[in-house]
Formats: C-alpha cells, sequence, structure tokens
C-alpha cells in the first residue's frame, strides 16, 4: 500500500468538509446555479489536464456518450446543485452533517433498483439509525424545524439520492465497459459543464469578484480542490485501499462541516445536533459493517 493512502484519506475528508462553507459565503452574492456553474469549470480543468497526461480518453469512449451524460446529470450537475441549495437555507454545519447521510442513500438504491446489497438485520438497522439522524436534524414535529429549514433539508436528501442513482447506473451500464475511473470522471464534469453552461443565468455572476474571501474559496475550495483534487484522491483510494475502506472516508466531512461552523463562524450547535450527527455516523458505520457480514444460509440458499 503507498504511504500517502491514509494522509490522502484524511486530507479528502477535511476538503469536502470545508465545501459547506464555501458554498455559504458564494450564495450571498451570486445563486446557486452560478455556484455549481464555477465550481465545475475550476474543477474540470486539472481533472482534463490528469486524463490527458494519462492518456486515459479514447474516440472510441464516444460510443457510451448517452451514459455519460446521465452519470454528468445524477452525479455532477443534479447532486451539486441540490447541496448548494441546501447548504443556502441551511447553517454550513448542519448541511455537513446530512452529507454524511450519502452511503445510507447509496445502498437503499442499489437495493431498490438493483437487488444486489445485502439485506440482514444489521443493514436494516444501519438505515434505520441513520435516517433518524436525519429525522432529528430536520424535526418535521416541529412548527419552524427549531431554525432549521426543512426545504433545505429535503434539498439535501434529492442530492444525496441523486448521488445514490448514479452509483446505480453505474454499476448497471457502465461498469462492465473497461473505463478507467479518471475517464470516467473526465466526461462526467466535462458534459456537466456544458449542460450547466447552456442552463445557468449569468446575471450578476460578477459580483463573485467583490468578495476576494468568497472568490477564493469558490475557486480553489469548492473548484480546484473540492471538485478536482477531491476526484483524483478518491480514485487514488480506491486503487489503494479498496472501495470499502476508501468510502470510509465520508465520516470525516460531516464532522469537519460541523467543526468549521461552530468554532470559526459562530453558528449555534444544539445538542440535538450532535446527537444526529452521531446517529448517522453510527447508522452508516452498521450499514457498512452489515454489507460485509455474511448471509445465512437460509438466505443464500433461496
Amino acid at each position: 500500500m503507498n504511504k500517502f493512502a491514509y494522509p490522502a484519506f484524511a486530507l479528502l475528508g477535511v476538503i469536502w468538509g470545508t465545501n459547506f462553507i464555501f458554498t455559504k459565503w458564494a450564495s450571498e452574492l451570486i445563486s446557486p446555479m452560478q455556484i455549481v456553474l464555477l465550481r465545475v469549470i475550476f474543477g474540470f480543468v486539472p481533472v482534463l489536464i490528469l486524463a490527458l497526461s494519462r492518456r486515459a480518453l479514447q474516440w472510441s469512449h464516444l460510443r457510451y456518450v448517452h451514459h455519460f451524460f446521465v452519470m454528468s446529470l445524477l452525479a455532477t450537475a443534479l447532486y451539486y446543485l441540490a447541496f448548494a441549495k441546501g447548504a443556502v437555507l441551511l447553517p454550513s454545519g448542519i448541511a455537513g452533517m446530512l452529507s454524511g447521510a450519502i452511503p445510507l442513500f447509496a445502498f437503499l438504491t442499489a437495493f431498490v433498483f438493483l437487488r444486489q446489497e445485502p439485506i440482514n438485520r444489521l443493514t436494516v438497522a444501519g438505515l434505520l439509525i441513520g435516517f433518524v439522524g436525519v429525522l432529528l436534524i430536520a424535526r418535521p414535529w416541529s412548527a419552524a424545524g427549531d431554525g432549521v429549514s426543512v426545504t433545505g433539508v429535503l434539498y439535501m436528501v434529492a442530492g444525496s439520492f441523486s448521488l445514490g442513482c448514479s452509483f446505480v447506473y453505474a454499476r448497471k451500464f457502465l461498469m462492465d465497459k473497461n473505463l478507467s475511473p479518471l475517464a470516467l470522471c473526465t466526461y462526467q464534469i466535462g458534459l456537466a459543464l456544458l449542460v450547466l453552461l447552456a442552463t445557468t443565468n449569468f446575471d450578476g455572476i460578477e459580483r463573485i469578484t467583490t468578495d476576494h474571501v468568497a472568490l477564493g474559496g469558490l475557486i480553489f475550495g469548492l473548484g480546484i480542490s473540492g471538485t478536482g483534487v477531491a476526484y483524483v484522491l478518491y480514485y487514488f483510494l480506491v486503487q489503494q485501499l479498496g472501495a470499502l475502506k476508501a468510502a470510509g472516508v465520508t465520516y470525516i466531512p460531516p464532522v469537519v462541516a460541523l467543526a468549521i461552523g461552530a468554532l470559526l463562524v459562530h453558528e449555534p450547535l444544539k445538542i440535538q445536533d450532535v446527537l444526529a450527527l452521531g446517529f448517522i455516523i453510527v447508522g452508516v458505520y452498521v450499514l457498512q459493517t452489515g454489507k460485509t457480514a455474511p448471509l445465512p444460509a437460509t438466505a443464500v440458499d433461496t
């Protein structure tokens, strides 16, 4: 195993955890759609450079362009847009905490659409525990959600669901095509960029240049680092640690986002929020444990 694997693991978790505060800053000046467009532009550059240097792109891949287009919507454009809209309506720490539920939705969509994920007591318990955490954040039984926007929570859930569906789609239509992860990532982000260029309203986008902190966060934090470098780090981790261990990086961003929100920008931190984060993390852990547990003999026989 490469000696840089675990430092890369920690770095990726921190990068993803900071995305929400950068989105929050940018949202004070430009729209969520414009944030996503600029994020994808600056994130696409390092990925494209790496793909070209590795000669990962081939003309023969064009016959799968319809699959790349679907992935560009599910795993980039819609996913980023939903998370950006959620981050606008929620404190950055809360939005980051909800991102920890992504593995729950990935598992759920894979089970519903592929019927390939193992269902046992542990996976069911993991799903239930994790979704209790999401409910504790949204608090739909409270008239005002105690200051938490239910709409914002639903946007975060929608983004997680979109990303979960992308895993299902990739597994069903792309995993047997002998495409390198770097090539798939490049096509996915590149096509998403074209979609966003065609659908984004540019009015007022120049306002981001009036705040150097927000502009720097958008370019380096969300774009180059949070999109380009993050994709490269994630695929490096999958190669070095395997998919299951690499997926463990999802434990880090919610903690980082909550810490940034509470300590650096002084967002209110309530005990139920910490409790909700605990439920989400435990739920994901139990779910991943259940996925690796052997099925009972009776289940295998059927």
